[in-house]
């Protein structure tokens, strides 16, 4: 979006947010809310006092005259709007930036059991990621396809480790180095937002230090979407098996991506 265009919703969607907004389920005094309103929702100050910003700065907020809102801003305004989850990373989206009170991480425990459910429904191999592309979930058909990197339960499995730590996975991926190329490719796509995140930094300063392809391809600065497409495996035993990656969001948890390989016809 343009940055012109992005300033202009973003604005709208505020004012739209403050006019939607009782008064009275503000928090504002009752003093504030005698008399007669001239205007639905609450006024322009009023989202100012309960931010603890200035009128004109929030004034121009709305109006999409201001170059950068901070992130701590956006998060006081979300806050004196009263705006549900949806709505507050909608906000955040608008603005190109971080929420501060979004989760630095989830753990595996918080995922709800209907979403591992799904993943264990896929007859054809399937794994849930997440934000750095830790394998929180996976059913029979992907433990079977991947072996021993989903075997052990006493660590929590990681795609990019596998693929540049594991000798496995170079006898398992079919043209291993120009996939390995590409999936750094695609990780860089998936954490655009997410560079400063310790966990990710731990992980590529550790991928750097011990695989110098790894290395390599981090600073190509490559970004390729993860949209899937074939892949080919090959068995201990010589068999070569091809697949269609197909990947999906899920729709309240965005920091989770479901990959499901469907066997390709022959």
């Amino acid at each position: 979006m343009e940055p012109d265009l992005a300033r202009r919703a973003l604005g709208e969607f505020i004012k739209t947010q403050r006019q939607q907004m009782a008064p009275a389920d503000a928090g504002l005094p009752a003093m504030a809310l005698a008399g007669r309103r001239r205007t639905p929702g609450l006024r322009r100050e009023e989202v100012a006092q309960l931010c603890g910003i200035s009128v004109t700065w929030y004034t121009w907020i709305e109006q999409g005259r201001t170059e950068s809102v901070s992130p701590q801003a956006l998060a006081r305004i979300a806050d004196a709007l009263r705006l549900p989850r949806a709505k507050r990373t909608y906000l955040f989206e608008l603005a190109g930036k971080k929420d501060p009170a979004a989760p630095d991480q989830h753990e595996e425990s918080s995922i709800a059991p209907e979403i591992l459910e799904v993943v264990s429904q896929f007859r054809a191999p399937a794994y849930l990621l997440d934000r750095t592309w830790n394998t929180v979930a996976w059913n029979p058909a992907a433990r079977k396809l991947f072996g021993g990197w989903l075997e052990d339960r006493s660590t929590r499995p990681n795609l990019l480790r596998f693929m540049f730590a594991s000798e496995q996975a170079r006898s398992l991926t079919v043209d291993w180095e120009q996939r390995a190329h590409r999936l750094v490719a695609e990780f860089r796509a998936d954490c655009a937002a997410l560079l400063d995140d310790p966990a990710v930094q731990r992980l590529v300063d550790e991928l750097s230090a011990c695989n110098a392809l790894f290395q390599r391809a981090w600073r190509l600065q490559d970004v390729v979407a993860r949209e899937g497409g074939e892949r080919r495996f090959r068995t201990p035993q010589g068999t070569e098996l091809r697949y269609l990656q197909v990947n999906f969001r899920v729709a309240n948890r965005p920091d989770l991506k479901l990959v499901t390989l469907m066997p390709a016809a022959d």
